[in-house]
């Protein structure tokens, strides 16, 4: 019996219109044969977390650009803890400063990809955060 697949939700919060990321990343997920859910643009935390717990997602990739992360990521963790959804790895891309890094990784984020992250550091990371035995 093989392994079953990683699923992972992309999902872009807030009022950030910008998606070609969280594009590439989800393209980078599928190709590295994991599943992947896009949930599109202007999501909201509870959004996010009831499609996580709906898909019973492994991960969750959050893509930020409206500096609004110090808000929403920790409210996306909080959700999705408060679902049951305890080893859910939440990730972080896109454009936060390196200062608020440790604040978000304090709160639940497992690790922030700043632009410039190859997408095969990304898959690796993942690989070997999540359990794909289920």
């Amino acid at each position: 019996m093989s392994e079953r697949k990683i699923r992972v939700l992309v999902a872009k919060p807030g009022l950030d219109g910008h998606d070609r990321g969280a594009k590439v990343i989800a393209r980078a997920l599928r190709d590295a044969g994991m599943e992947v859910i896009y949930t599109g643009l202007r999501q909201t935390p509870e959004m996010i977390a009831a499609a996580a717990l709906q898909e019973d997602v492994d991960a969750v990739g959050i893509s930020i650009l409206s500096g609004a992360h110090k808000t929403l990521c920790p409210r996306i963790v909080n959700l999705l803890r408060e679902s049951g959804m305890d080893d859910t790895l939440v990730l972080v891309g896109g454009i936060v400063p390196t200062e608020d890094i440790p604040d978000l990784k304090a709160k639940g984020v497992a690790e922030v990809f700043l632009p410039g992250t190859s997408t095969e550091d990304i898959v690796t990371f993942i690989r070997q955060h999540v359990r794909a035995d289920g």
